[in-house]
């Protein structure tokens, strides 16, 4: 495995994130959801189509859910960052999109869509990054330190302008849909 950072750039799913998208789909079929909305991206959108396909929904995009943007290391493996810049090439400028500005994006959109479908069940499919510094702000009585898995479930609740974690980083569904393709 590479371990390329991906950023922004717009690149497709590999068949194994086409994969994971099937098995969220399969698992999100049994629960009751009314709207779903995805980063612009391929790969975020791609998941969402699985998703929405299996669900009979209609994909809403916002720009917004995009992943950090992530300058000059963008589409870079470790290796090669070691290479042009040095062993501390995480001490340097090299346009990366700060983590109060990537929360800031994410609470825009979360709080945008809370208050234009109050008590609907809505769907994101985003990217690590975003979605992990914007649980940070919105959930910060969580621990969220653990790295969200891809295509991993995180199920939050609106009550009373509170927001409660009733679900964090679940991939139980990856775990299943693995025996299955092994049985």
């Amino acid at each position: 495995m590479e371990k390329r950072v991906q950023g922004q750039s717009d690149i497709p799913l590999n068949d194994t994130g086409r994969q994971q998208a099937r098995a969220l789909a399969n698992r999100l079929k049994s629960e009751e959801w009314e709207y779903i909305f995805s980063s612009d991206l391929i790969r975020a959108k791609e998941t969402a189509a699985i998703i929405a396909q299996e669900l009979g929904l209609e994909v809403k995009t916002d720009e917004r859910l995009r992943e950090m943007n992530c300058g000059q290391i963008e589409g870079t493996t470790l290796d090669e960052r070691i290479s042009k810049w040095g062993e501390e090439w995480g001490r340097l400028e090299l346009g990366i999109e700060a983590g109060e500005s990537i929360a800031s994006r994410g609470m825009s959109v979360i709080s945008d869509i809370a208050a234009s479908l109050t008590g609907k069940n809505v769907l994101i499919v985003s990217h690590g990054a975003l979605l992990g510094q914007t649980l940070k702000r919105l959930i910060p009585h969580v621990d969220t330190e653990e790295h969200l898995t891809n295509t991993s479930i995180t199920v939050v609740q609106n009550l009373e302008s509170n927001w409660e974690c009733e679900r964090y980083n679940c991939s139980k569904h990856l775990d299943e849909s693995s025996n299955e393709s092994t049985n």
